[in-house]
């Protein structure tokens, strides 16, 4: 019968199959012709012929999408939206578990690999399993089939996490008197970490080291403290004062022991009180700079050059070397100065004015060089950027709620970015390319930005006043800020500058809470 199988014999040898004389004719012919062969990747075939999932063409099975697609070939009407998710899922996972082929994705096949599948495909083009050494798969790959062939429309990149920071600050400081004032200038970071507020008439030291407060004078009844500046050396600190006046304070650190021990320096400090300049760390006055009519609401040091600003809207160079209470007069504000910011390289100093102008002066000019009326309201907020030569960021007060950039060295406007609310404070990271911004009405809120997309990296809530004063610590790493409410906050925003991604764990727990008088 034709349905028999024919018997085999012992001594009969059947011919191989026209399939197995095909394979081998084509590993005769690699052989001989094997010094003109050049494989741009070394494969390896195995005689028991496992296939490899990922150069096998699994689109050749022809699998449908859902029966009803398949059988006449129209998608059925989505229901509610729920059929297109399912479908789109579907397609996602057939070109993960598949390939690209299954789901009629082109993929874009570079020379080598279109090399190297060339040499694998001379043996059958037509066969759904393919036969390769296996490739080393991404460590970030999203599925755990696919090997060089990536999904299309989905990003395999590894994500980096973003940087935490801590909602909370880790210590508050009561601040009695600290003046609900947009255009003074109360609280500054020393480079030797010691904090400088000016609450009603007396300024206050705040070691960081220690956290002791102490009281380093007191202008009395007819006076009151407006700005606060530390030079960039830490041992001087400027103070300017509501009668127009610039005070010069000579700070030199001792070891308290030092102080405790030797009679002859309590004597000293007994006798500083008559004078209204104190401290346990001895503080000495030095001069008193007058030149100001007006109150004094902003400082910058520049080395030995001290520039103030005040109400009179004038700003006066001071040279601390010299006998002159000021070297040069710089004159273009029609209202009350309010910033004041000299530039890293100390070249520029930057002001800013309650007639809504931003100027840039430079050493040697008494006119500004730079004109910038862009703003809508005060300029108070001021930052140099210290990674880029010539970046100055300035924000505007209520009627603007704008944080505007400029490029100096090539006279342009950047860029502009509207807060939502009045910008009081600007400071820029030194480790990270990053700045803070502070803000009044209504959130009274604390952004740290991050430059220059101009993505919010975290926002800051606590205080219940606006935000008007800001500084930060000499290692870059933590702020401090200052409101009407009375207090002080300090929050860790930025990473140190050795490990960019330590991420701070300070949180609710910590918080401390210290009467600063």
């Amino acid at each position: 019968m034709d349905d028999q199988l024919p018997r085999s014999s012992s001594s009969t040898v059947s011919p191989p199959p026209a399939s197995s004389l095909t394979f081998n004719k084509c590993h005769v012919d690699r052989m001989i012709n094997s010094s003109h062969y050049c494989s741009p990747s070394r494969t390896i075939y195995s005689d028991r012929f496992i296939p490899s999932r990922s150069a096998s063409k699994f689109a050749l099975f022809d699998i449908p999408a859902s029966p009803t697609s398949a059988a006449s070939g129209v998608s059925p009407p989505a229901a509610d939206g729920r059929e297109d998710s399912s479908s789109a899922y579907t397609m996602l996972l057939k070109t993960a578990l598949f390939g690209p082929d299954a789901a009629g994705v082109p993929v874009p096949v570079t020379p080598e690999k279109r090399s190297s599948s060339a040499s694998v495909m001379t043996i059958s083009s037509r066969n759904i399993f393919r036969y390769k050494t296996e490739t080393r798969q991404s460590f970030h790959s999203l599925s755990p089939f696919m090997c060089d062939d990536a999904v299309p429309g989905v990003n395999h990149s590894p994500v980096k996490a973003p940087r935490k920071v801590p909602r909370s600050p880790y210590k508050v400081l009561d601040a009695p008197a600290l003046q609900d004032d947009f255009y003074l200038n109360l609280v500054d970071w020393s480079s030797h970490n010691v904090l400088a507020v000016g609450l009603g008439n007396c300024v206050y030291l705040w070691n960081a080291c220690s956290s002791k407060v102490t009281k380093l004078c007191d202008l009395g009844i007819d006076d009151c403290v407006c700005s606060v500046g530390w030079a960039q050396r830490g041992t001087h600190l400027a103070v300017g004062t509501s009668n127009g006046k610039v005070q010069m304070l000579l700070f030199m650190q001792l070891h308290e022991s030092a102080v405790q021990d030797n009679p002859l320096q309590k004597a000293r400090l007994r006798e500083s009180l008559h004078c209204k300049i104190w401290d346990a760390a001895r503080c000495k006055k030095i001069r008193s700079m007058e030149g100001h009519r007006l109150r004094v609401g902003a400082l910058a040091w520049s080395s030995s050059l001290l520039s103030s600003g005040g109400r009179d809207k004038n700003i006066y160079q001071r040279d601390i070397r010299a006998q002159e209470d000021f070297v040069s007069k710089l004159s273009g504000h029609k209202s009350e100065v309010c910033g004041l910011k000299w530039s890293y390289d100390n070249r520029e100093l930057a002001s800013g004015g309650n007639d809504n102008r931003l100027f840039v002066w430079n050493q040697h000019s008494t006119q500004p060089v730079l004109k910038y009326c862009e703003h809508t309201a005060a300029v108070k907020a001021i930052a140099w950027s210290p990674h880029i030569h010539g970046l100055l960021a300035s924000g505007g007060g209520t009627a603007d709620r704008c944080i505007r950039f400029w490029n100096t060295t090539t006279n342009s406007h950047l860029s502009c970015m509207d807060t939502g609310s009045q910008v009081c404070n600007l400071v820029w990271s030194k480790n990270v390319n990053e700045l803070v911004s502070t803000h009044g009405y209504s959130q009274n809120q604390i952004i740290v930005w991050r430059y220059p997309t101009m993505s919010k990296l975290a926002t800051l809530t606590g205080h219940t006043y606006r935000v008007l004063y800001l500084a930060i610590s000499p290692d870059g790493q933590t702020i401090v800020t200052g409101a009407g409410d009375e207090t002080l906050r300090f929050w860790n925003v930025f990473p140190s500058p050795k490990s960019q991604n330590t991420e701070s764990e300070i949180g609710a727990s910590s918080l401390g809470r210290t009467i600063i008088r």
